[in-house]
C-alpha cells in the first residue's frame, strides 16, 4: 500500500512517499513503512510553491502514478497558520481528486516518535513562544501546548524531562541551556540517526513524513475512516482582524455640528 506523506509545519517542506506491507511494530524505533522516495527543503516563505513539484518529484522517482497511491498523511500542526494551510489544503485537495483518505497527524509525532526515554519536543511558534509536547519512548503524553520557552522549560524540568529535540531548542538556548542531548534512533529515511529530519548546515530538526506515516499505519491498514483535516493552530493566526471602517457619514456630520453650536454659543 502506498501513502504520500507531507507536512509544512516549520521552515521545512517534506514530502515522502512510502509503502505499507506490514502491520505497525510496538517497538520504539521501528516501523512497518518503507520509504520509496523522499524530498525535504528548508524555505519557509516557498512552502506554497516548493509542495507541489516536490510531490511530483517523489511520485516520478519511485515510477509510481497519482492513482497508485492509497492514502495521504498530512502533518495538522501545530505551527504557523501560513505554513500549516499550504500542506492541509495541497494533501485535502490530492486525496479528493483521487476519493481517497486522508490522515491528519500531530506534527510532532513526526519528530517525538523516533526518541527513547522521557524527551520534550520544541518546535518555533513565533511571538517568542515555542509550539512543544511531552514523549515517553516515543509516545506522546497529553496534547500539544504553546508557551514562552522559559515556562516550557520549567514545565518540562518538572515532569521529568530532562532533554529536548526541536528547532525551538536552537532557537531560545538559553531557556534550555540545562537539557541534555537527545539519544537519536530514527532519521532520515526511518534509518538509525536524528529524530526528525535534520536539515542542511544550520538549520534544525523537523517533522520526518515516514514517522508521521507510521503514527496512521494501523488506522490505514485496517481501512478506518478519518476524520476531517483540523489544523493544530494553539492560538489566533498573526494576522490581526481589520478593524470595521469608520462612518465618513458620521464623521462629517460630527464636524459639521461642532462649528453650528460654537456659532450659536457666540450669538
Amino acid at each position: 500500500m502506498l501513502v504520500l506523506a507531507l507536512d509544512t509545519s516549520t521552515a521545512a517542506c517534506t514530502v515522502a512517499l512510502v509503502e505499507l506491507g506490514a502491520p505497525a511494530s510496538a517497538a520504539v524505533g521501528s516501523g512497518p513503512e518503507r520509504v520509496l522516495a523522499e524530498r525535504s527543503a528548508w524555505d519557509a516563505r516557498r512552502h506554497g510553491e516548493l509542495l507541489a513539484p516536490m510531490m511530483s518529484a517523489v511520485l516520478t522517482e519511485a515510477g509510481v502514478r497519482p492513482p497508485d497511491v492509497a492514502a495521504v498523511v498530512v502533518g495538522v500542526g501545530p505551527g504557523p497558520f501560513t505554513s500549516l494551510r499550504v500542506g492541509m489544503v495541497t494533501g485535502s485537495a490530492f486525496a479528493a481528486a483521487l476519493g481517497i483518505p486522508a490522515h491528519g497527524v500531530c506534527s510532532l509525532d513526526g519528530i517525538g516518535l523516533g526518541t527513547a526515554g522521557p524527551v520534550g519536543v520544541v518546535t518555533d511558534a513565533r511571538r517568542r513562544e515555542v509550539f512543544w509536547a511531552r514523549y515517553q519512548d516515543g509516545t506522546r503524553q497529553g496534547e500539544p501546548a504553546v508557551g514562552a520557552p522559559a515556562a516550557v522549560a520549567a514545565d518540562l524540568l518538572a515532569a521529568g524531562v530532562r532533554r529536548v529535540v526541536g528547532p525551538g531548542v536552537a532557537l531560545y538556548p538559553e531557556a534550555f541551556a540545562s537539557f541534555e542531548p537527545v539519544t537519536p534512533l530514527v532519521g532520515e529515511s526511518g534509518q538509525p540517526g536524528q529524530p526528525g529530519h535534520a536539515g542542511p548546515a544550520g538549520e534544525s530538526i523537523c517533522p520526518a513524513p515516514p514517522l508521521l506515516v507510521r503514527v496512521a499505519a494501523a488506522a490505514i491498514l485496517d481501512g478506518r475512516a478519518p476524520g476531517p483535516l483540523v489544523p493544530l493552530y494553539l492560538r489566533r493566526p498573526d494576522a490581526a482582524e481589520p478593524r470595521p471602517p469608520k462612518s465618513v457619514t458620521a464623521a462629517t456630520e460630527a464636524g459639521a455640528v461642532a462649528p453650528a453650536a460654537a456659532g450659536a454659543t457666540a450669538g
